[in-house]
């Protein structure tokens, strides 16, 4: 039963169907142009031989001639050439000759064709058991009609003929049937191979193996089908790789405040006559590991918030230029501990359509950057500038820079270049995932330019205007 309802057996019926269904329609099309061929050349010959048969009794005055023997053999070989019965009708509608019959008879006709004939017309269709009739009157010199000449088709010559290719026809749609059934089932075969393949790959993938590949053969559909397949499976690895790693990542970022809580805890614990200032001191240390620990958790949040399919973009119009002062403001005092320089250059006025507080973040992650990663009495540069489309930031330093093979992985998440000097600034190795995706949900880019102990540069470019 269930092969019944398998995309296999839908081919089939598919498949056979329209064959069918063509072949049906081709005999039929086909026959009915024979029949109809066979019919008209039969309708032809009988009409050609009833006007012959007229126009020759119309010479004599058949009502004085009807008995005689020359007129009754006339009649009996116009019958005998065209294998028909041929029947000789007065104005009356008397039955005056028949080419079956020795002697005429007294028998009347008054069908409707008979009348109309009887009128002038020119009959020829077919009997209520279909057999072929052509009525001709017969008129004089004067043109008055006198009579009629009644053919009535009685051989079996185009039946015959009809019956024969009718019964081809029949045992062609039967063959075909058969070759197209046998045909479809060997094709389907060839197409469903690397669907069940395909389906017993999934069902591997939905038990967690996403190491899975299908082979591509030909160069059709179902191949292109299976290399959209074999991405996709190589994409679902690089998530799944990533996921564990982020997972792993996350376990090492928060074990570490933890342990380091625990080691200053117990350290407290299991000593005698601890001093106040020691207490302090561990409590302070103790204090520091939370923050951290709970900058990390603030972290993840905003890159959960961010990495859902539907994130509000609050988007308004905002001065650019106070934007970023505000920003350089907070943070002068972390570039003044370190006697960094901050240099703030605004080109031109810039107004945006942003989200303040995700912008506000992003941007403060990167100047941040260019501080803690910076060398003592450096520099950090903040230029804003823009066009009629777009803002464009960049922010610019002097510090230890970044290695040109690390350059592509610093946007990944808990990506540390240097970890010791990092967890001893406070990083989390979250903020340029934070910022990059950020960027991205305003439709903008960030690049990075970077020269190993020579600086760093970071370029924004966010669009003026946010579509709806």
């Amino acid at each position: 039963m269930k092969w019944i309802h398998s995309l296999r057996a839908k081919l089939l019926y598919i498949y056979l169907g329209i064959s069918i269904l063509s072949l049906l329609l081709f005999s039929i099309i086909v026959y009915k142009g024979l029949e109809d061929s066979l019919v008209n050349q039969r309708k032809d010959e009988l009409i050609r031989k009833a006007n012959i048969t007229a126009t020759h009794i119309a010479k004599y005055d058949f009502t004085k001639s009807a008995q005689s023997e020359e007129f009754k053999k006339d009649i009996i070989q116009a019958g005998n050439e065209v294998k028909a019965k041929v029947i000789i009708i007065d104005a009356n509608g008397m039955e005056i000759a028949d080419s079956t019959l020795e002697k005429g008879t007294t028998r009347l006709y008054a069908t409707p064709e008979i009348l109309e004939a009887l009128k002038g017309g020119e009959i020829s269709g077919f009997t209520k058991d279909y057999k072929i009739q052509v009525l001709v009157p017969i008129k004089n010199e004067k043109q008055k009609i006198i009579g009629v000449v009644y053919i009535l088709d009685t051989s079996e010559k185009t039946g015959v003929i009809l019956r024969e290719v009718r019964e081809k026809f029949y045992i062609m749609l039967l063959a075909t049937s058969i070759i197209t059934i046998i045909f479809i089932i060997f094709l389907s075969g060839i197409i469903m191979s690397p669907i069940k393949e395909m389906l017993k790959v999934i069902e591997k993938m939905t038990e967690g193996r996403f190491n899975q590949k299908i082979k591509v053969r030909g160069h059709d559909e179902l191949s292109e089908l299976s290399m959209a397949f074999n991405q996709m499976s190589a994409k679902l690895q690089k998530v799944d790789a990533s996921r564990q790693e982020f997972v792993a990542n996350v376990s090492h970022e928060l074990k570490t405040p933890l342990s380091s809580m625990k080691v200053l805890i117990e350290s407290v614990l299991f000593q005698d006559n601890v001093s106040e200032e020691t207490y302090k001191e561990f409590l302070t240390d103790t204090n520091s590991e939370i923050d951290r620990l709970t900058e990390i958790i603030n972290s993840l949040l905003v890159l959960v918030k961010l990495d859902r399919k539907v994130v509000p973009i609050n988007a308004e119009m905002t001065n650019m230029n106070e934007l970023l002062s505000d920003i350089i403001k907070r943070l002068k005092p972390l570039s003044d501990k370190r006697e960094i320089e901050l240099i703030y250059d605004q080109e031109k006025e810039v107004n945006g359509e942003v989200d303040v507080v995700k912008i506000t973040l992003a941007l403060t992650n990167l100047i941040e950057n260019g501080i803690k990663y910076n060398n003592d009495g450096g520099y950090v540069k903040v230029k804003l500038d823009g066009d009629h489309q777009n803002a464009y930031i960049s922010i610019e330093d002097n510090g230890i820079g970044i290695p040109e093979e690390e350059q592509n992985k610093v946007f990944e998440r808990f990506y540390r270049i240097d970890k010791t000097r990092d967890r001893d600034t406070g990083g989390t190795g979250l903020g340029l995932a934070i910022t990059q995706r950020t960027v991205l949900l305003h439709n903008g880019s960030i690049k990075l330019t970077s020269k190993e102990n020579e600086g760093t540069m970071f370029l924004v470019r966010v669009p003026l205007k946010q579509g709806k």
